[in-house]
C-alpha cells in the first residue's frame, strides 16, 4: 500500500479549499461573538464514560474508541461536540444565569454520515444553557440562518419536527412505550409496512396516531392538518405550537416544511428540533434543537438548545476563491528592502520573496505587483 494513501472518506484539504474554510470559520465565530457566545475549545479526546453520558446510540455507533496505555480506561474520539459544551456548562462554568457557548473544531466519525461525506467533519456551533423558553430556540434558528447566509445561502430550506409530538402519543400506551425504539427507527425511515406490523396490538387511537405521522409532512399548513388528525393530548398542542411560533419567526428568511416523522436526534432531543438544508447538498448542512437533560449525566440538568454544522461540507458548495492580489520581491537582507517589506506586509499586502533560482506558484497569490530597487528607493510597479 503507498505511504501516502488515506483511509477511506479521509481527505487532505488543499490551499484554495482550505482558505474557504478558513475565512467561514472566523466570519461565523465572530457573528456568534456580536450574539455574546463565548468560544470553548473542548478536547478531542475524552473517557468514554464522559463523552457519551446523555448522547444517543447514534453517537456511540459513530465513536472510534481505544484503550489509554496511561490509565487502562476507554477513551473516545470525539463524534460529536454538543455533549462536551454541555459538560463544561454543567460541570466547570457551573453558572447559574443563562450561558452562550460556540465551538469549532473537528470531529471524527468511524462511518460518513452521508453520500460523499467526509469522516472527519470541522464541526461548527452554538448552544445556550439556562432558558426553557421558545425564544432561546428562536435565537438559535436566527443564529443557524445568519450562519448560512454568510455562505451566500439567503433562502435555505427550514424543516421543523419535534420530539414531543411522539413521546406524548407514546405516553398513552404502555405496549406502544415499549417498543418506543423499533417506533423510532421505522417512523424515521417512514416505514409504513413495518409500522402497521408493530402497531398491531396497540390501542385505536395510539395505532392511528403512528400511522398518521409519516404522512404529516409539508409547508406549514401540515399543523392544522395535524389538529385534526392526532389525539387532542396536551403535549402534542404544547409542540404543535412551538412549532408554528419557529415557522412564524423564520418566515422570509427560509423555506419552511414540517416534518413529525423526521426523528434524526430523538433519542437525546428534548423539544423541537430543525434541519436545514441548501441547494447542491442532500444531506441537511445544519442540525440543532433542544436537548434539555444532557447535563443531567454531569449531575446538572440545564435547560439547552443548540445547532451545528459541518464547514468543509458546507464550503464544498461554494465558488473557488479569488486568488489574492500580492506582490514580488527579490530576496534579500537590506535594511532599506526588509523595512519597505515590512511596512507592507503593516499594511495588509502580501509581499512574497523569490528565493533565488525558483519560480513562484501558488494557487493562492496572483503576483500583480513587484517590487524593484530604481535610484536607491524601492518602489512598487504593476506587472503585464
Amino acid at each position: 500500500m503507498p505511504t501516502w494513501l488515506l483511509p477511506e472518506n479521509i481527505a487532505d484539504v488543499l490551499p484554495s479549499e482550505a482558505r474557504k474554510i478558513e475565512e467561514l470559520r472566523r466570519l461565523m465565530l465572530d457573528t456568534f461573538r456580536t450574539y455574546g457566545y463565548e468560544l470553548v475549545m473542548p478536547p478531542l479526546l475524552e473517557y468514554v464514560d464522559s463523552l457519551l453520558a446523555g448522547a444517543g446510540q447514534d453517537t456511540d455507533l459513530r465513536t472510534f474508541k481505544l484503550v489509554d496505555s496511561m490509565s487502562g480506561r476507554l477513551l473516545g474520539l470525539r463524534a460529536d461536540m454538543t455533549t462536551q459544551v454541555a459538560r463544561i456548562d454543567a460541570h466547570l462554568l457551573n453558572r447559574d444565569t443563562v450561558t452562550r457557548l460556540c465551538y469549532a473544531g473537528s470531529v471524527l466519525h468511524t462511518q460518513p454520515s452521508g453520500l460523499h461525506a467526509t469522516r472527519e467533519p470541522l464541526q461548527i456551533g452554538a448552544e445556550i444553557y439556562g432558558h426553557a423558553g421558545l425564544e432561546a430556540d428562536a435565537e438559535i434558528q436566527e443564529l443557524a440562518l445568519a450562519s448560512l447566509a454568510l455562505a451566500g445561502f439567503e433562502q435555505p430550506r427550514l424543516d421543523l419536527s419535534h420530539v414531543g409530538v411522539l413521546r406524548a402519543i407514546l405516553a398513552e400506551d404502555a405496549a406502544a412505550k415499549r417498543d418506543e425504539q423499533l417506533l423510532y427507527t421505522l417512523l424515521r425511515s417512514k416505514d409504513v409496512p413495518g409500522l402497521i406490523d408493530a402497531t398491531a396490538d396497540y390501542n385505536e387511537q395510539t395505532r392511528a396516531a403512528l400511522l398518521a405521522l409519516p404522512n404529516l409532512y409539508g409547508d406549514i399548513d401540515v399543523l392544522a392538518r395535524a389538529k385534526d388528525v392526532l389525539p387532542a393530548l396536551p403535549g402534542i398542542a404544547r409542540a404543535l405550537a412551538e412549532l408554528a411560533a419557529l415557522a412564524g419567526s423564520a418566515l422570509g428568511r427560509a423555506q419552511i416544511a414540517i416534518d413529525l416523522a423526521d426523528l434524526r436526534g430523538y433519542q437525546y432531543e428534548s423539544g423541537a428540533m430543525f434541519a436545514l438544508y441548501v441547494p447542491g447538498l442532500p444531506n441537511a448542512v445544519a442540525r440543532g434543537g433542544r436537548y434539555d437533560h444532557v447535563g443531567e449525566a454531569f449531575g446538572r440538568a440545564r435547560p439547552a438548545t443548540g445547532f451545528s454544522l459541518d464547514l468543509r461540507e458546507l464550503a464544498r458548495l461554494l465558488p473557488t476563491a479569488e486568488r489574492k492580489h500580492s506582490i514580488r520581491a527579490p530576496w534579500g537582507n537590506a535594511p532599506e528592502l526588509r523595512e519597505k517589506i515590512a511596512e507592507l506586509r503593516k499594511a495588509g499586502e502580501v509581499v512574497i520573496q523569490s528565493m533565488p533560482g525558483h519560480d513562484n506558484v501558488q494557487d493562492e497569490f496572483e503576483c500583480d505587483r513587484v517590487l524593484v530597487l530604481e535610484q536607491g528607493n524601492w518602489i512598487l510597479k504593476n506587472l503585464g
